[in-house]
């Protein structure tokens, strides 16, 4: 494939990548550029992290499971272009020296990057953007206290990146970059055997982790018609190739526990990359935002060719691995009906920040003189796929608001479910915090504080 990118301002023109060669792969291998470091090599420790530009903004991205052609248009900026080009240093690269912020130095480079993409978006929530980055030695304390005196300094001249013009490339034998859903929709129709990526957080380690080769494969960040979110006569429509960044702030005023949910799934650089159409289309039974969007009654849109069909959002996890969706077919949107926001989201893990779920809950319960008008309850982790709890809605539905009817209803989960024991969870300890977590329901619901970071003497 031909990309065009922009590299620490250099403009670049490639041809005949590979696919699926990643760039972190490509800057040390290929540039020289060792600055951006491998550690997990699967996105989760922020040692590769560079700054990417599009018309979007400036955003920090993982390299290691970022593929080239995903760059075409974009400029790309790492550690070793963060100080001027007359070598002066960049303000947090100052702040960083000044208040002792790293000692070996592996991780450095990456905090550098995140911390200078944050100051220039000037985004001070410091906690939440260095989140994806992992150090062992220094400590954050100090990697915090840089990243706050450097807060208000002057955002350099040489980091206002203008993306280059990207490259029109016609399908070849191995990658497609299609510029709209319509052509995505006849390519992929005539290879339903390729792979789809998206933001390539998930596809992304069946390369770097499983080695495979993934044949024909369509890069869908060019469709910007499958991105955004818009509001309609029937409700919020979300395009597939809408992040969880973006999808975090849509949601944030309308429905905050989903937000707040979505602020845990991952670091700042998997959801800038992340999209909600790949988090449905592959399945997961224990990804995050299914068991939300179920409970928010969401309608899912499919397209192959020129039909396009539509089903509750539960309709489409049939069993593990297996979807209702047709070869050729792919995820074009999501409608969330408009509706008085009851949802609240419950996301268990061993670690608050960038942990997969061992149960993921997510319920909204409509409640009118005291009764149960009507109830959508889903989980994650609780079976093979996500999965609404059914029998748990009926013992709720019409009966009395009150904390006997939530203890009845929680005795029926196990009607509903039979989790397994793995890593993460044992069967037993899954079914009770799902049962405890509509039992948190109704005691939020009556007043009662159960933020889980408040800690009290």
């Amino acid at each position: 494939m031909n990309i065009t990118f922009r590299l620490n301002g250099e403009t670049l023109a490639l041809r005949d990548v590979a696919p699926t060669t990643t760039l972190l792969d490509w800057l040390r291998e290929e540039r020289g550029l060792t600055g951006t470091k491998e550690g997990c090599n699967e996105g989760d420790c922020g040692a590769c992290s560079v700054m990417v530009t599009d018309a979007q903004g400036a955003q920090a991205l993982n390299a290691c499971i970022l593929f080239l052609p995903q760059l075409d248009g974009k400029s790309v900026r790492t550690v070793e272009g963060i100080a001027a080009p007359d070598g002066t240093l960049h303000p947090v690269q100052q702040a960083m020296i000044a208040h002792h912020g790293s000692q070996c130095g592996f991780c450095t480079p990456g905090f550098i990057v995140t911390m200078a993409t944050a100051h220039l978006n000037g985004a001070r929530d410091h906690d939440t953007q260095l989140a994806g980055n992992l150090c062992r030695c220094t400590g954050y304390a100090p990697i915090i206290r840089a990243a706050e005196a450097a807060q208000a300094a002057a955002v350099p001249d040489h980091m206002q990146d203008r993306p280059p013009e990207g490259t029109i490339s016609p399908p070849d034998h191995e990658g497609f970059r299609p510029k709209s859903g319509d052509m995505l929709a006849a390519w992929y129709q005539e290879n339903p055997q390729a792979t789809l990526i998206a933001g390539a957080t998930d596809v992304g380690l069946w390369v770097t982790k499983s080695f495979r080769d993934l044949g024909k494969v369509a890069f869908l960040n060019g469709c910007d018609d499958l991105r955004g979110i818009v509001q309609t006569a029937e409700g919020l429509r979300i395009g597939a190739m809408t992040t969880l960044s973006e999808l975090e702030s849509a949601m944030a005023p309308l429905y905050p526990s989903f937000a707040a949910m979505i602020r845990r799934y991952g670091s700042v650089q998997v959801r800038n990359a992340a999209t909600i159409g790949g988090n449905i289309a592959n399945g997961s039974p224990i990804g995050d935002g299914p068991p939300a969007l179920i409970a928010l009654g969401a309608r899912l849109h499919l397209r192959r060719g020129d039909a396009r069909r539509d089903m509750l959002l539960e309709d489409f996890f049939l069993e593990y691995g297996k979807q209702d969706r047709q070869p050729g077919e792919f995820v074009e949107a999501i409608t969330v009906p408009n509706q008085v926001d009851r949802l609240k989201c419950y996301k268990l893990s061993k670690r608050f920040d960038q942990d997969i779920s061992a149960v993921c809950g997510c319920l909204s319960i409509t409640v009118s003189e005291n009764r149960v008008e009507a109830a959508r309850i889903a989980f994650g982790g609780m079976a093979g796929t996500p999965k609404r709890a059914s029998q748990t809605e009926a013992a709720l539905i019409g009966s009395e608001w009150r904390e006997a009817t939530i203890r009845a209803a929680m005795q029926m989960m196990r009607a509903d479910f039979q989790p397994l024991s793995d890593m993460r969870a044992s069967a037993d300890y899954r079914m009770q915090t799902a049962q405890n977590m509509l039992l948190r329901y109704w005691h939020e619901d009556q007043g009662a504080s159960a933020n889980v970071l408040e800690v009290r003497p």
